[in-house]
């Protein structure tokens, strides 16, 4: 999909929090860990600049770095947020979800921005939205979102046990304000009220950008909805999975159309990036007979692009050549686990893959043992052609210490430069 490295990612919607007047971020003593010689902002920006236009221009000079830092890694983190705003208060108080978005930022491009191919350095303006995290599609049809300490929130299955077919009784939620997006809404509009209001941070201007554009993928909402039951329906009832499938994408075709329109943007785009990371959990078979025909519709309905883009993280690879060539996918943003030169073969030197080293080694391993991990990575093949982007697999782990992510950057500058 998601402190925003895409603002609305596959990573997906990235998002310290300080006292509202602290102007040193928390955690600041790590800053060496990412500090070059020199002017090391200017410096940075620059060579960053120059890897991301040559990968862009099919021109690449070296594998370009970047990271997803969510509102996990900062929420649930006591150094990047000394005052313990859980995920209710943050998810339910416009004002809250703004000032910890506005702070995130701040704390990103002052310390993760140095150890990626980020522009570092104090942001010129800033970007606050409504942040329903990844539970968004399935509380849209009306699933009750769960706030559990220390976790990220969740929903309950709606769907559970002899509820199966109470979606299809009820009918599709409203597509702009269905479920959870009612509130999302009012959010939204408390944010461009403050926003026309004048709102500055740091004295740069602030700006609201559009939610409810993305989705999850079919087969995850199903099993959000349904929970591990989905699974022996899968079996044992297929014709019901057709039909939750079906309802699911049209719900979802819906909702990003309505939400277009409402933000006035066009309600087909250029391009398309999505999810769905339960595809994992099934087979290739099953993948055509249920997932596909999904799939193929939110494509047709939404898009005029060609080719488009997946995250799927999880112990997928073994379907990423049916997505491509089924779906067109040539843009594959990856977890673990994932064997990168393999996978570099099988899909062949066109296709984008974004992936590296796992999160857990960035989290808890020494800066020899992530260097030499990016570097096994980069020297597997992955690099042919050109189409690599090196990254967390996949969510930076609140508690990764800098000097881990400075060290993973470092070993593409040196394991990562093409010929």
């Amino acid at each position: 999909m998601g402190a925003f490295h895409w603002l609305a990612n596959p990573c997906r919607l990235q998002r310290s929090v300080f006292s509202p007047t602290s102007r040193v971020p928390v955690n600041h003593v790590e800053w060496k860990d990412c500090l070059m010689p020199g002017d090391a902002y200017t410096q940075h920006n620059e060579e960053a600049r120059q890897v991301w236009d040559a990968y862009r221009t099919g021109r690449p000079v070296r594998v370009p770095v970047r990271y997803c830092t969510d509102t996990r890694f900062f929420l649930l983190n006591e150094e990047t947020n000394p005052q313990g705003i859980t995920f209710e208060q943050y998810s339910t108080d416009a004002e809250t979800m703004m000032q910890a978005q506005l702070h995130n930022q701040e704390w990103r491009a002052l310390n993760v921005a140095l150890c990626c191919d980020d522009q570092a350095g104090p942001p010129q303006q800033y970007e606050v939205t409504v942040d329903l995290q990844r539970y968004f599609d399935a509380a849209f049809f009306g699933a009750e979102v769960l706030f559990r300490p220390g976790q990220t929130p969740d929903v309950r299955p709606l769907l559970a046990g002899d509820r199966k077919n109470l979606l299809f009784d009820q009918g599709l939620p409203d597509p702009l304000t269905g479920g959870i997006f009612a509130q999302a809404h009012r959010l939204y509009d408390a944010m461009a009220e403050r926003v026309a209001h004048g709102l500055t941070f740091r004295g740069c201007p602030v700006t609201v950008t559009p939610f409810g554009l993305d989705t999850d993928g079919p087969l995850t909402v199903a099993t959000n909805l349904r929970g591990a039951e989905l699974y022996t329906d899968l079996y044992e009832d297929p014709e019901y999975v057709h039909h939750l499938l079906d309802l699911i994408v049209a719900g979802t075709i819906a909702r990003i159309k309505a939400h277009r329109r409402f933000f006035g943007l066009p309600e087909v785009s250029a391009a398309w990036f999505y999810a769905d990371d339960a595809v994992a959990m099934v087979s290739g078979e099953m993948v055509r007979e249920f997932v596909l025909p999904a799939h193929r519709r939110l494509k047709q309905a939404l898009t005029t692009a060609e080719h488009i883009g997946i995250h799927l993280c999880g112990d997928a690879t073994r379907h990423f050549r049916l997505f491509r060539d089924e779906m067109g996918v040539y843009s594959f943003d990856t977890g673990f686990p994932v064997d990168h030169g393999w996978l570099r073969r099988e899909l062949g030197p066109e296709v984008e893959i974004a992936g590296g080293v796992r999160v857990q080694v960035l989290q808890a391993g020494s800066p020899e043992e992530v260097t030499a991990e990016a570097r096994r990575i980069l020297q597997s093949g992955v690099m042919e052609g050109g189409r690599f982007i090196l990254q967390e697999a996949n969510d930076v782990a609140p508690g990764t210490p800098l000097r881990n992510l400075a060290a993973m950057y470092e070993a593409a500058r040196i394991y990562g430069r093409y010929e």
